[in-house]
């Protein structure tokens, strides 16, 4: 028998079956698919997504809803079961083993939705794209454009390795417990390919997180600190942006723009 859900791992089911259809039909997958889902809870999700992939594997966290979800499931060949912390497992090892790029699925609770983005961004070599559920805010801070009151370093992170985008909104009566916000259903391609090199890369994460620290100060002042004067006021003439910009209306390109002039050697500080 299935437990209540805890609020300590941020349990909130969705059991909308119409809502469920909807995230199935999206997930576009095909029989050659080699699917992980993270957090099947009841397995609501799961009944569907199970009758088409060649593979999937459904990671669970909770000890208590392992045994029921064994017992659902139990005529799937196709499908195996995980108790385990999504963020303990070794993508790599699933990739090898089939060969093929994964496509991950999964309602993500709100207290794990960055580190899962993270997570997502370090396995991109074995990840297809993604698909998540997760609170409305949240996937509206990493699809933000430039200008948005939501946009930040983390849109700057996800969107430098992957093009992030709301498929639809979901009511939040669509849970069990009813949480206390809304939330959104997000695809999520991984980029082929990056702009910058490694080393280049943290410098760039570098110059974005310090820019928005403190997002009420000018993009001059954020960084002062960090970067040169010099290297700033090129950097201004370059782009064309006003002196005075703020760090919310720099453009992707703009901040690489920035980390190119401070990685050049002829502006390294002595």
């Amino acid at each position: 028998m299935y437990k209540k859900p805890k609020k300590r791992l941020g349990q909130n089911f969705l059991i909308d079956k119409n809502v469920l259809q909807k995230i199935c039909n999206a997930c576009n997958i095909v029989s050659s698919d080699i699917v992980v889902e993270i957090g099947p809870g009841r397995g609501e999700l799961t009944s569907l997504l199970v009758q088409i992939p060649k593979k999937i594997y459904a990671i669970e966290k909770d000890l208590d809803l392992i045994q029921g979800l064994k017992d659902r499931f139990a005529e799937n060949n196709n499908l195996e079961i995980i108790n385990q912390d999504i963020l303990k497992v070794e993508l790599k090892d699933i990739y090898q083993t089939h060969k093929k790029k994964i496509k991950l699925i999964g309602n993500i609770p709100y207290n794990i939705s960055s580190p899962i983005i993270e997570y997502l961004i370090n396995n991109r070599d074995f990840i297809d794209n993604a698909f998540f559920t997760v609170q409305k805010e949240f996937a509206q801070r990493l699809t933000a454009s430039s200008g948005s009151k939501l946009y930040g370093s983390l849109s700057c992170f996800a969107q430098y390795y992957s093009n992030p985008k709301i498929i639809f909104g979901i009511s939040r009566n669509c849970f069990r417990p009813v949480p206390k916000v809304d939330s959104s259903f997000i695809r999520i391609d991984i980029k082929n390919e990056l702009p910058l090199d490694k080393t280049s890369e943290k410098k760039f994460f570098e110059i974005t997180r310090a820019s928005f620290n403190q997002r009420r100060k000018t993009l001059r002042n954020s960084l002062s600190k960090f970067i040169s004067q010099d290297i700033l006021d090129d950097f201004f003439k370059i782009s064309g942006l006003d002196i005075n910009t703020r760090p919310e209306k720099m453009l992707i390109k703009d901040f690489l723009t920035l980390t190119k002039l401070v990685i050049s050697k002829r502006y390294q500080k002595k």
